[in-house]
């Protein structure tokens, strides 16, 4: 890492010379000290992301000073799902508390364990598909109320109940005929997508890629082949978020090519823009913008089907956008944009709040208004610690230390700590 730390150091300064600028000039661009720029220009001070991709914009580098800082020495290593043979069992205490351990799916059926919804079908198959299709139209609903919730709670606080739900659907559609049997496995293997996804929130990579892969296993026993494409977009964003941004648009352009539908392939190609801004490439970044965008817009999936991918989110290229520019080193662009799409968010959807606005933060305190960054950050403090999310949690201790760089100012210190007392209550 020192010699990165040098290298980085003489192309920075090879770089600034050659557009004539002082340590000075360039530390007012990029909102950094003269005295911290001369560290890093001497290796003495490990360079951030954030400080080498906005140099990249102000000296035209094209990407190369963010290449230099090797975010992912190697590939990241994604853990083991966990066996296929496994199931999860939810305990139940008599004060309320839960928790949850994988055991045998052999040892599951020797034991008659049987979802409480699926009691009073016990008896055998359902007589008509109409009874079986009231059951999935309540479980469809009642889908679009933990997709709700799951924007108000902390994400661990879900999971027991989803997974229960997922057991329930699983259990049904044994029972059922075979027109309703399959709407019940699709439904199912939404649950179990989801259930993924708050793994992930609440900062369990394995379990979220068990559940993730669970998901795909239903889907493909009836036929619904959506959800394989999808799971690379879910493993492409963990590697994203791991610091690997090669292999997370490498998994991202799998399932680009797949022959997913639109949405999938949307949503993969914003993954993608995503990856790419992290590496520094603007250009493709834009251009896999540009795709997503269309692809999307391209979308005709039934109103009542479950949604994959974000949903609270009115435009959620535009909103991915604005966090590629800022990746790319333009934060003032970035702001604006984010501004202007965070303001269309509901008040209710305090998961989408917070993380988004955690980004506006960053956004803003990256282009040197830190006036606005410690407003904009007191204003989501306490959706971040309703909602408790590992990755929101990444993007608030950046935030935490761009503002830490600004100890003179009183706003930026009090900011900074009280982002911090957030913090633990995220992590734990």
């Amino acid at each position: 890492m020192q010699q990165h730390m040098y290298r980085f150091g003489e192309e920075l300064r090879r770089r600034r010379l050659a557009a004539d600028l002082s340590l000075e000039q360039l530390g007012r661009r990029v909102h950094y000290s003269k005295a911290q720029l001369s560290k890093v220009e001497r290796g003495l001070k490990r360079p951030s992301a954030e400080l080498a991709r906005l140099c990249d914009t102000e000296l035209a580098a094209d990407g190369a000073l963010a290449r230099l800082l090797d975010t992912a020495d190697s590939p990241m290593f994604l853990p083991d799902p966990g066996r296929d043979d496994e199931v999860w069992l939810m305990y139940l205490d008599k004060d309320g508390t839960s928790t949850l351990q994988p055991m045998k799916r052999r040892s599951l059926i020797a034991a008659g364990a049987a979802s409480a919804l699926s009691l009073p079908l016990a008896g055998g198959p359902l007589p008509v598909d109409t009874g079986a299709g009231t059951l999935v139209e309540a479980s469809r609903v009642l889908f679009d109320q933990f997709r709700r919730i799951g924007q108000a709670a902390a994400p661990r606080s879900l999971v027991p109940a989803l997974i229960a739900q997922i057991h329930a659907l699983e259990q049904l559609a044994r029972l059922a005929g075979p027109r309703s049997r399959g709407e019940l496995l699709v439904l199912a293997s939404r649950y179990a997508e989801y259930t993924g996804w708050m793994a992930q929130e609440a900062g369990d990579d394995r379990t979220a890629l068990w559940w993730t892969d669970r998901a795909v296993q239903l889907a493909d026993s009836c036929g619904d082949e959506a959800l394989a494409a999808y799971a690379l977009v879910r493993r492409s964003l963990i590697c994203l978020l791991g610091g690997d941004p090669v292999q997370a648009t490498e998994l991202a352009d799998r399932a680009l090519r797949s022959a997913a539908v639109p949405r999938v392939r949307g949503l993969a190609a914003q993954h993608r823009a995503q990856s790419l801004a992290v590496a520094g490439d603007h250009s493709a970044a834009m251009r896999s913008l540009d795709e997503a965008r269309e692809l999307l817009s391209m979308d005709t999936a039934r109103s009542d089907a479950p949604t994959l991918g974000a949903s609270h989110v009115p435009d959620v290229v535009e909103m991915y956008t604005g966090w590629c520019l800022y990746e790319l080193g333009r934060p003032r662009q970035a702001a604006e944009l984010l501004d202007r799409e965070t303001s269309r968010l509901s008040p209710h959807a305090l998961r989408a709040q917070a993380r988004h606005g955690a980004r506006r933060a960053l956004a803003h305190a990256a282009a040197g208004d830190i006036d606005q960054a410690c407003t904009v950050a007191s204003e989501l403090l306490s959706s971040a610690a309703a909602v408790e999310s590992a990755t929101i949690s990444t993007d608030l201790r950046r935030l935490a230390r761009l503002l830490g760089r600004h100890p003179r100012n009183a706003r930026a210190r009090e900011a900074a700590r009280r982002l911090i007392t957030v913090l633990p209550h995220q992590s734990s």
